[in-house]
């Protein structure tokens, strides 16, 4: 029985680009092929390893750049409030803790964080 053909799921489309490759001889010269890996490569486990890799690629995790919104919005409206511009604040407040209540779903549990109140909207900017 072929090999391609035993088991094969029904969309595993990388696996398929990487058999294609395979077959049409990109694998045979790969760079560091034949050579040890580096001691740092089995350090950490393997979640570490690859936080490391994206973050030296750049990466930041959805929930990451979500805070960072979070922040930006919290400062933004803790200031219109101490000036007294407190038309449509609590609308911005709403739509700030859906965006918490969304970053809670996607960080880590220890990061999750209190949806916040006008009213303590000069403490909750802190916090973040």
């Amino acid at each position: 029985m072929d090999k391609d053909n035993f088991n094969k799921p029904s969309n595993d489309l990388i696996g398929d680009i990487l058999r294609n490759y395979e077959k049409t001889g990109g694998m045979d010269n790969l760079k560091g092929q034949g050579k040890p890996l580096p001691d740092d490569y089995f350090s950490e486990d393997i979640f570490q390893h690859f936080q490391k890799i994206a973050k030296d690629a750049g990466f930041k995790p959805h929930w990451l750049k979500l805070q960072h919104a979070i922040r930006d919005e919290l400062k933004d409206i803790a200031e219109k409030y101490k000036n007294g511009q407190k038309d449509g604040l609590h609308f911005r407040v709403t739509k700030v803790n859906e965006k918490i209540i969304e970053y809670n779903k996607s960080c880590p549990p220890p990061m999750q964080k209190g949806v916040v109140r006008l009213e303590t909207i000069d403490v909750s900017s802190q916090m973040w």
